[in-house]
């Protein structure tokens, strides 16, 4: 017996950053949502971003989202498509899905406390644990900071490792990627992102000199909503492909896979709506045969990980985790050492913020 909605409450929470990324990001944004059912019952999510847009999604959960959820259904697949629909004449995706996510994460919660158990085991888990990799906003470190971080990953046990580049000159990109690779030695792998800093021309020219340096994945080397420009810079690199973190919709990861440009899919579970989008993702990364790595937030996509059939990398941002800030009341559960991801919340998401 699920209930219907009976009240949903918010609050914008700002949480100050240990390690800057970058001079005018120095904290993230997170909306704590909690949805109450008719018997009583709350259950807790949340909307995040990081540096732009939390008031505008503070005011769609406010004003918009909040008010349709009362009196609905309080289970997170049925009421899901309903405030897609009602939001979608303000965007299919972006602020509106990233709102969504805050109920969507709350329902499920909600579905979890009520079953009495965590939500990987609510999902089904299949696995203990998920492989983990080190990842960092660096673009703007020294090189020797650089390094001293790729060390500390290193010798914390992590096999993988991921760095920015998109430097005005890519040779000094090379540089740094010649520099990380000599930390990690061949046998760990090395993941670049670019956010979207090049035109197909410049990803090109940095993709083929930075070849040598072996890298697992180019993260988002292009505009993600330019679907054409990544069709060509296909056809002029052998390095493998990753984006979606700013992908927002199921249709939209449908259409770079029917467009063969991916070769790993990163859905951000709060941008693309919340766990049920998130699960439709993932089905249709495998019905695919490309692989998932889902964006960032690894308190809950280690849990989200560890019920998917597959291995799925968990990526653990230094200094960027909601626990290691403080920002939740207790921690998740959650747990990422020596290159991997275990644990998960006794009941529920876990994640109750301060």
């Amino acid at each position: 017996m699920t209930g219907v909605i009976r009240s949903v409450g918010t609050r914008l929470v700002r949480i100050p950053l240990r390690r800057p990324w970058g001079p005018d990001v120095r904290e993230l944004h997170v909306v704590a949502v909690d949805v109450t059912a008719d018997d009583g019952m709350t259950g807790n999510g949340f909307s995040w971003t990081p540096t732009i847009g939390a008031r505008a999604v503070h005011a769609m959960l406010e004003d918009h989202l909040a008010p349709a959820a009362v009196g609905r259904p309080a289970d997170p697949e049925t009421v899901w498509p309903g405030l897609w629909e009602h939001v979608h004449e303000a965007g299919g995706g972006g602020v509106t899905t990233i709102a969504l996510a805050g109920i969507d994460l709350a329902l499920w919660d909600l579905r979890a406390r009520r079953a009495g158990v965590g939500l990987p085991e609510l999902l089904g888990r299949r696995h203990d644990r998920q492989p983990a990799y080190g990842s960092g906003v660096n673009l703007h470190y020294s090189l020797d900071e650089l390094v001293a971080q790729v060390r500390r990953w290193v010798d914390a046990g992590f096999a993988a490792v991921k760095v920015k580049v998109g430097k005005p000159d890519h040779r000094e990109d090379a540089d740094r990627l010649a520099a990380v690779r000599e930390v990690l030695g061949p046998d760990r792998d090395l993941m670049i992102d670019a956010n979207q800093r090049w035109d197909v021309a410049r990803a090109a020219a940095a993709l083929d000199d930075f070849a040598p340096f072996a890298p697992r994945w180019i993260e988002e080397p292009l505009r993600a909503d330019d679907l054409a420009a990544h069709r060509e810079l296909r056809q002029r690199t052998g390095i493998p492909i990753a984006l979606g973190e700013n992908l927002h919709t199921v249709h939209r990861f449908r259409d770079v896979l029917d467009a063969g440009v991916v070769d790993i899919v990163q859905p951000n579970v709060v941008r693309v709506g919340g766990i049920t989008p998130f699960l439709s993702i993932a089905e249709l990364a495998r019905e695919r045969g490309v692989q998932l790595a889902p964006h960032l937030l690894p308190e809950l996509s280690a849990q989200l990980a560890f019920a998917l059939p597959e291995p799925t990398w968990v990526e653990d941002v230094e200094d960027a985790a909601f626990a290691d800030l403080g920002a939740l009341e207790t921690p998740t559960g959650v747990e990422i050492a020596g290159g991997w991801a275990t644990g998960g919340p006794a009941l529920g998401l876990g994640m109750s913020f301060r």
